[in-house]
């Protein structure tokens, strides 16, 4: 994209305006408030309309009914023209016209098709159509404060900012998105998981129901032979038979009872064994830890003297900061005794009163000058010494506190080990009570069970006498009229029991396929929130990396060109702007105001360079906007924007400043100016 001429009406201080932009660098020039800064804020309108949060009636001139800005431009050698208007109504100043001429075709579009169609032209990502231009901000026009702010705000804020700006800001979106998605997931577990909490109540329910149709079942069976021996040869045997099976019972009660005890046994000799071995260990550790020894009051020694190191530690580096702060004043106050003497030294005539000026004058304004350099350069090299050895003074203290910080921790290791020598005792001592109740126990149990052993040989016999009584008792039970109406109430039965059996088999196999529908949802909520979610936090983080070494070392560059090799920069894991003089970090707070607009500059192009770099189609990669981009700045910096401008290698460099000395380094300069209230330019050079 490249500008060719805006035209004003009615637009803060101009009621008129028509200004040609051409290739190559322009100034537009002129004291503060003269209207510089409103041609860029018209060109941003002109493109994308009032951004939100901006007001019309911070560009229709006061008193004006009605505002317009025509823009022409040129993208891929085609001639666009945009124009936009102002209205003010009886509540609020808002944007009423809206076209684009491309080719001779002129279109009438609404304020947001016209943003849409811009940004298709400039070939912005679809993602910045419902955002605001903060694109075209940090690649075209960013006002110099603005980017003060992004180095000031908070670390997360400047993240979110440059992740929308380099258009992966989307992988926050998917963390977002994946987090509702868990969510959902995790809320549908807990429904599933509510579903089938009592399946396995339902398969117990199941094998009961199943069960008993086999009990009921086998009753008929018994039923149809019980009942053909007689009611009272029956009732005598079934007598019979329950003192049989309380006897057999009896001997399956002791026979459990043996397995118990045995098992018993068995575990409690494996826990002796366990806890000898215990002991054996603690008895070696406690062997092992009387060896150690420490002095009882030496950690304390220890700590005091690194609260006395620290101490010295502070007070030195509170000295080297003073130091540092009175050297840059001599220095700053030698470098203007020198520029001062230059000039003094070429002057011939005041340009005051337009005289010649005494020879005799000047050479003694000259050795005040000589005398205030000479005292200026003792007393820098004078506090560097001191400054030096302060500095060397303070790694010795860190190097003595990490010393000390070392054996406190060795000793407090030691420490903590002897005072668990009496716990470990007084397990042993625990130990070993456990081992001899352990070994009683064992003693009991065995006697138990051979008590149990002799029982069972006894109740053995029982075995045989009950299947006989049995097969006596099916023989009795044979009356025809009873067994009719007994085996239709089973029958019935048993179709009750079958249709609960299918009903329950019918709930389980829903419930079953239920808990596979959970395993499959778990699985994938278990691969969202952990590998996934990893695998997007791993893929942001080293795209984050690679843009924030390609962003520090052009930082980096631009930096070294505005200020002295005294200071690099760099940027940290947040993006912020790390200062460093030689080893030591400087505050940002603490710099001069144009050590400050150097760093935003420096980072202004930067961001700019990173992001045509990332979005290489973008149609404004061939214009660049600065506005009073030397704010603060020394003399010796203003020479330095020199260099700066042309290695922006840009095809149209527009630069709004009232610094004169800009002018020598442009190829164009339109000087503007402000009277009655009213903007226009002033000279067109």
């Amino acid at each position: 994209m490249i500008l060719k001429n805006i035209k004003l009406e009615n637009i803060r201080s101009y009621k008129n305006l028509d200004l040609n932009f051409p290739e190559g660098s322009l100034l537009l020039s002129g004291d503060i408030g003269c209207g510089k800064t409103t041609v860029l804020l018209a060109i941003e309108f002109a493109l994308f309309g009032l951004q939100p949060g901006q007001k019309g009636s911070a560009l229709l001139r006061e008193g004006e009914k009605e505002g317009l800005v025509k823009l022409e431009m040129e993208i891929d050698g085609k001639t666009i023209f945009l124009e936009r208007s102002l209205k003010r109504s009886s509540k609020t100043i808002g944007q009423e016209n809206t076209s684009i001429i491309i080719d001779n075709e002129k279109k009438e579009l609404a304020i947001t098709e016209l943003k849409n169609q811009i940004l298709s032209l400039l070939n912005y990502p679809g993602e910045f159509a419902k955002k605001t231009n903060t694109l075209y901000k940090f690649t075209v026009y960013t006002p110099q404060e603005e980017m003060k702010q992004i180095i000031l705000e908070d670390a997360e804020s400047r993240l979110n900012t440059l992740r929308y700006v380099f258009g992966i800001d989307k992988y926050k979106t998917i963390q977002e998105n994946n987090a509702l998605l868990t969510a959902k997931l995790r809320e549908e577990i807990r429904k599933k998981e509510g579903i089938i909490l009592n399946l396995g109540d339902k398969k117990i329910q199941l094998d009961k129901e199943k069960l008993q149709l086999s009990q009921v079942k086998g009753k008929i069976i018994e039923t149809e032979s019980s009942f053909l021996i007689a009611s009272a040869a029956k009732k005598k045997i079934q007598q019979e038979i329950l003192e049989i099976q309380a006897k057999i019972e009896e001997k399956r009660t002791f026979e459990k009872e043996v397995d118990k005890s045995l098992a018993l046994m068995a575990g409690k000799r494996e826990n002796i064994i366990s806890l000898n071995k215990e002991k054996q260990n603690i008895q070696t550790q406690i062997e092992s830890l009387s060896k150690l020894s420490i002095s009882p009051n030496e950690i304390e020694e220890i700590t005091e003297k690194i609260n006395k190191l620290k101490m010295d530690e502070e007070n030195s580096r509170r000295i080297f900061t003073d130091l540092s702060g009175k050297i840059a004043s001599l220095e700053s106050r030698r470098d203007e005794a020198k520029i001062v003497k230059d000039r003094v030294s070429g002057l011939a005539m005041c340009p005051t009163c337009l005289q010649s000026v005494n020879q005799e004058y000047k050479q003694h304004v000259l050795e005040n000058l000589n005398l205030e350099i000479s005292r200026s350069d003792k007393s820098i090299i004078e506090l560097s010494d001191t400054r030096n050895q302060t500095q060397n003074q303070i790694l010795t203290i860190k190097s003595d506190i990490d010393s000390l910080n070392k054996k406190k921790t060795e000793m407090e290791i030691i420490k903590v080990k002897l005072e668990q020598i009496k716990d470990k005792e007084s397990r042993i001592k625990e130990l070993e009570k456990n081992i001899s109740l352990l070994e009683a126990d064992n003693e009991l149990l065995n006697k138990h069970a051979f008590s149990l052993k002799q029982s069972i040989s006894e109740l053995s016999k029982y075995d045989n006498i009950f299947k006989a009584k049995s097969q006596e008792l099916e023989q009795s039970a044979k009356q025809e009229k009873n067994v009719e109406i007994l085996l239709a109430e089973q029958k019935k039965e048993i179709e009750f029991i079958q249709n609960d059996i299918k009903n329950l088999e019918i709930e389980i196999v829903d419930k079953e396929l239920v808990r596979e529908q959970l395993k499959q949802i778990q699985n994938l909520e278990s691969w969202l929130s952990s590998e996934f979610s990893a695998l997007i936090s791993f893929t942001e983080k080293n795209v984050l990396t690679k843009l924030r070494e390609q962003f520090s070392k052009i930082f980096n560059d631009w930096f070294s060109i505005l200020v002295s090799d005294s200071l690099s920069v760099r940027l940290n894991e947040d993006f912020s702007p790390i200062i460093s003089q030689q080893d030591f970090e400087l505050d940002y707070s603490y710099l001069s105001g144009g050590e400050r607009t150097a760093v935003a500059l420096a980072y202004r192009l930067a961001l700019n360079q990173v992001i045509n770099s990332l979005l290489s189609k973008i149609k404004t990669r061939d214009i660049v906007i600065l506005d009073e981009p030397t704010d603060g700045f020394s003399e010796a910096q203003l020479d330095k924007m020199r260099d700066v401008l042309q290695q922006l290698k840009v095809k149209q460099l527009i630069l709004v400043s009232h610094e004169q000395k800009i002018e020598g380094f442009v190829d164009k300069v339109i000087r503007f100016k402000k009277e009655a209230g009213e903007s226009r330019i002033e000279k067109d050079l």
